[in-house]
C-alpha cells in the first residue's frame, strides 16, 4: 500500500562558503574526464539518519556546527563551491571560483513530515516523489553554438529533519564537477570534521586520517585532443542529448534489493562452472568475474525481461545493450593519485543480442560479457574509443534498450558518520532519469549488495514476479 502523500516545509536557507580568505580566485579547468558528463543530470543522492531528537534541536545544536563544518570542508574541495561556465565557443567551459561572487554552496533546511521509518526500513515501494522532495535541483547547463554565457552553481545540499525520528542528508552535484568517487571523499572529509571537535584558530581537524583532494588538472594529459572532440559532439547534441528528468514521478517508486554474500558466490560459482550457449565468443579465455559483474548482469537481465513482459519483442537478432563507468585511476601509464578530485572515467559499452540475454543461461552470457568488456581495458588501454564515446552512446540510446548503473560498492557511503551512527539508509535519487539502477554496498549484510530501481507503481506486481523468480 502507498505511503500517505508527504509535504516539506522550508524553515530556513542560506550559502556556505570557505572560510574567508582561505582560497584565492581560481579557474578550475575541465578535462575531456569531465567534459563528457554534459550529457547527463546532477547526481542526487540522499543519507539517512536516526536522530530522534525535535526539529528545534536540530537547529540549534547541529545546524551551526554543520555550516563550519561544511565551510570547513569547502577550504580544500573548493570547487563545489564555485560556478560551472558555459562561454560562447571556441572557449572552453570552466568553473570559476570567486570568493564574493556567488561562491558559495545554497543550502536549505526543510522539515518533512513523511513516516522516516518507511523510508528506512524493509525493502518496500517507496515514492519517488516523496523522496525528489529531499534533494535541492541544480539548473543544467550544456555548452553550445548561441553567443551567451551560461553560468550554474556546482552543488546544492538539503538536511530534512523528521521530527524525533531522524534526518536526511541530500546532496546534489553536478557531475561535470566530480564523479562518484570524489563525491564521497567529500562526503566523508565532511562528516570526518563534523564528528569531530575543531581545533585551533585555523578549524583544523589534527585527528583526521582523510587525505586532502589532489586538486590539480594538470595531471591529466590530453595529447589526442579529446576535449575539443568530446565538446564539439556534446554541442551537437542540443537540449535533447542524454539528460533528463522525469517530469511525473507520482507513480514511480523505488525499491532496494539486497543480494546477500551467499547469493553473489552463488551467482559467481555459476558463471565460472556453467557454459554460456555463445561459447564461440569466449572459447577458453580466462575472465575475472567480479561481484560487481555478476549482480551488474543479474540486474539487467531481469530489467529486460520487465521490458519485454511490458512492452513485447520477438526478434532474436535485436540488440541489448549495458552501460557502465570504470574507474581510470589505477588504470593509466601515468597513475592518478586515488584522492584525485574531478572525473576520471571510462565507459563500458556492452552490446548483447535478445537470443543470449533472454536464454537460459542468460545471466551467465551478461556477467562473462561485462567482465570481458572489462578485462578488455587492460589490452586496449581504458582511453581507446574516447573520442566517439559521445556519439557511439548517443547512437547506442537512440537506436537501443540501454540499461546502465551508477555508483559503486567500492564507496562503502555507510562509513559516512557525522556523529549520528552510520547512515540508517542510502538512496542515489537521479537513476528515474534512464532506465538505470545503482549499487552499494549492503549495510547489514557483509559482502552483500544493494541494487536500487525505479520503476511505475503499476508494474510492482510484473517486477516482484521476474525478481523474485531468480534471487
Amino acid at each position: 500500500m502507498a505511503a500517505q502523500p508527504s509535504t516539506v516545509k522550508v524553515i530556513d536557507q542560506f550559502q556556505v562558503a570557505p572560510p574567508p580568505g582561505s582560497v584565492s580566485t581560481t579557474i578550475v579547468p575541465l578535462t575531456f574526464y569531465d567534459i563528457v558528463w554534459f550529457c547527463c543530470c546532477p547526481v542526487q543522492q540522499i543519507f539517512f539518519y536516526e536522530f530522534p531528537h525535535p526539529t528545534l534541536h536540530f537547529t540549534q545544536n547541529v545546524l551551526p556546527h554543520l555550516k563550519e563544518s561544511l565551510s570547513q570542508t569547502l577550504r580544500h574541495f573548493f570547487p563545489f563551491a564555485g560556478n560551472l561556465t558555459c562561454p560562447p565557443p571556441p572557449h572552453v567551459p570552466y568553473i570559476l571560483f570567486n570568493e564574493g561572487d556567488a561562491a558559495a554552496v545554497q543550502v536549505v533546511v526543510t522539515e518533512s513530515d513523511a513516516d522516516f521509518n518507511h523510508l528506512v526500513v524493509g525493502k518496500h515501494a517507496r515514492d519517488v516523489k516523496t523522496l525528489k522532495s529531499l534533494v535541492q535541483k541544480l539548473l543544467f547547463i550544456r555548452p553550445s553554438s548561441s553567443n551567451t554565457t551560461h553560468v550554474a552553481p556546482v552543488m546544492a545540499i538539503q538536511f530534512t529533519v523528521f521530527a524525533n525520528s531522524g534526518i536526511s542528508v541530500g546532496v546534489t552535484s553536478n557531475h561535470v564537477a566530480a564523479d562518484g568517487r570524489s563525491i564521497n571523499h567529500f562526503m566523508k572529509f565532511w562528516a570526518s570534521i563534523h564528528k569531530s571537535p575543531l581545533q585551533g584558530d585555523q578549524g583544523l581537524i589534527t585527528s583526521s586520517s582523510l587525505s586532502l583532494p589532489y586538486c590539480s588538472k594538470d595531471i591529466i594529459q590530453d595529447p589526442n585532443g579529446f576535449s575539443s572532440i568530446i565538446l564539439k559532439d556534446i554541442q551537437s547534441l542540443g537540449d535533447s542529448g542524454l539528460s533528463g528528468d522525469v517530469a511525473d514521478h507520482d507513480e514511480r517508486v523505488q525499491i532496494t534489493l539486497t543480494l546477500k554474500r551467499a547469493e553473489i558466490d552463488e551467482l559467481k560459482h555459476c558463471v565460472k562452472t556453467t557454459q554460456s550457449k555463445s561459447n564461440e565468443l569466449y572459447h577458453d579465455q580466462q575472465i575475472h568475474i567480479s561481484s560487481f559483474a555478476v549482480t551488474c548482469a543479474f540486474t539487467w537481465v531481469n530489467l529486460m525481461k520487465l521490458h519485454e513482459k511490458i512492452n513485447g519483442s520477438s526478434d532474436d537478432n535485436v540488440v541489448y545493450h549495458f552501460l557502465a563507468q570504470v574507474d581510470c585511476r589505477e588504470r593509466l601509464l601515468s597513475e592518478i593519485p586515488a584522492t584525485y578530485f574531478g572525473n576520471c572515467l571510462t565507459t563500458i559499452l556492452v552490446p548483447a543480442k535478445r537470443k543470449d540475454l533472454m536464454g537460459e543461461s542468460g545471466i551467465v552470457f551478461a556477467a562473462k560479457a561485462i567482465g570481458r568488456k572489462i578485462n578488455e581495458l587492460g589490452k586496449v588501454g581504458v582511453l581507446e574509443g574516447f573520442d566517439n564515446a559521445i556519439s557511439k552512446i548517443n547512437q547506442a540510446f537512440q537506436r537501443s534498450i540501454v540499461v546502465t548503473v551508477a555508483s559503486s560498492p567500492k564507496f562503502q557511503v555507510y562509513n559516512t558518520d557525522f556523529g549520528w551512527g552510520r547512515p540508517r539508509k542510502f538512496d542515489l535519487v537521479h537513476i528515474d532519469a534512464y532506465r538505470c539502477f545503482s549499487i552499494a554496498e549492503s549495510r547489514d549484510d557483509d559482502g552483500g549488495l544493494d541494487i536500487g530501481i525505479v520503476v511505475e507503481r503499476d508494474r510492482m506486481d510484473i517486477f516482484n514476479a521476474i525478481f523474485e523468480q531468480h534471487s
